[in-house]
């Protein structure tokens, strides 16, 4: 079993810096966990203790049923691969895949099966003879999988390994990592700052800011019912629109009154119950690039939650088009069909899909919806 317990960690640096105030995390054996957040978050520091590269300065860190906070990390059989790669330039790919298990005294055909076995497996067996410097970035990066891989570790522990690749071979290494973790059946940890890394390899995301996780979740639950406005501006591409509106009763019940027109609310989702303490308050309306729709048949069906905008810029981006505009007074950023026809100084409709409204408490920024 190689799930891990993080219990009330605390990392304090010398003059009283705290990086990681409290963290409680359970990590299932098995499990691709992906810890994400902006830079200085904390989510390197985390998986550093995990590793034992970093000392803890409070709480409890188990792998499997043992404690490991004073275990050093060659005892933890854990493998990490860095950003940097960290390969021995003077090294062959096959000594530097077997330099390891050397260390641990392995006789030499163990050593040579192990290597070759995982060489086929990540298609390196034809590299084996070349140094480094010989490689590109992805051979590279597979290399430095091959070394943590051959151990057979408990559990993996990756550091941002794909950040040095350029996009195309990052989107490859993503499915490459994805099915790597399907074939070992090991527990993975990853570190990114990438949000779209996150969202396509995690079993579970950990997002986290200033040291502290926000929203432990899945992929879809994190996108879907972000628990406020962090979250919710973090996941996604282009973020959530955040708009300041008040909310109103209407006739048939309460709405969001934005750009001069009351929109109204999903009663499943925001009953009139939770609007009323909301009533004549300013809250904040989060709607996704993605959730405006300027098609024609999706206006007929939606002209109570259609509003009319200012093209200000649009962004023609292939398959589809970012138009920034504005709208009672406020910026807005709609992801379209490339079809569309926007151009700055046009005056569009924008049909809001309200099943897809979220909304946030202005003072807490947390999200507001049923408990």
């Amino acid at each position: 079993m190689a799930k891990i317990s993080l219990q009330n960690i605390r990392k304090v640096y010398p003059g009283g810096v705290e990086v990681v105030p409290k963290l409680n995390l359970e990590i299932a054996d098995k499990e691709f966990v992906v810890l994400v957040g902006p830079s200085g978050c904390g989510k390197s520091t985390t998986l550093r203790m995990i590793a034992g590269l970093e000392e803890i300065t409070d709480g409890d860190m188990y792998i499997g049923e043992r404690r490991v906070n004073d275990v050093a990390p060659k005892d933890r059989n854990i493998a990490m691969v860095f950003q940097s790669y960290a390969l021995y330039p003077h090294m062959t790919v096959y000594k530097n895949m077997a330099f390891g298990l050397s260390l641990q005294k392995m006789p030499k055909d163990e050593i040579d099966r192990k290597v070759h076995e995982v060489a086929k497996i990540l298609d390196l067996e034809h590299l084996l003879n070349r140094k480094p410097k010989a490689l590109s970035g992805g051979q590279r990066q597979r290399v430095a999988l091959g070394r943590a891989m051959v151990r057979d570790p408990d559990v993996f522990l990756l550091d941002e390994p794909l950040s040095n690749l350029d996009a195309k071979l990052r989107t490859s290494m993503r499915a490459e990592i994805a099915r790597l973790h399907k074939r070992l059946g090991t527990t993975f940890v990853y570190v990114t700052h990438d949000q779209t890394e996150a969202m396509t390899m995690g079993d579970r995301i950990v997002v986290m800011k200033s040291g502290i996780i926000q929203q432990a979740d899945t992929p879809t639950n994190l996108y879907n019912k972000p628990c406020n406005m962090f979250v919710a501006g973090f996941i996604g591409s282009p973020q959530m629109n955040f708009i300041d509106c008040t909310i109103e009763k209407g006739k048939e019940g309460y709405g969001v009154n934005f750009a001069g027109k009351l929109i109204p609310l999903p009663q499943g989702k925001f009953p009139d119950k939770l609007m009323a303490e909301y009533a004549g308050k300013t809250v904040v309306l989060g709607v996704r690039p993605e959730d405006f729709h300027t098609e024609s048949a999706f206006l007929e069906m939606s002209e109570d939650s259609t509003v009319e905008a200012e093209v200000e810029i649009a962004e023609m981006m292939g398959a589809e088009i970012y138009i920034h505009a504005v709208c009672g007074g406020q910026k807005l950023i709609v992801r379209a069909p490339s079809r569309v026809q926007a151009e700055s100084g046009d005056h569009i409709s924008l049909a809001i899909d309200k099943n897809k409204i979220h909304l946030f408490d202005k003072e807490t920024e947390q999200a507001i919806n049923i408990k």
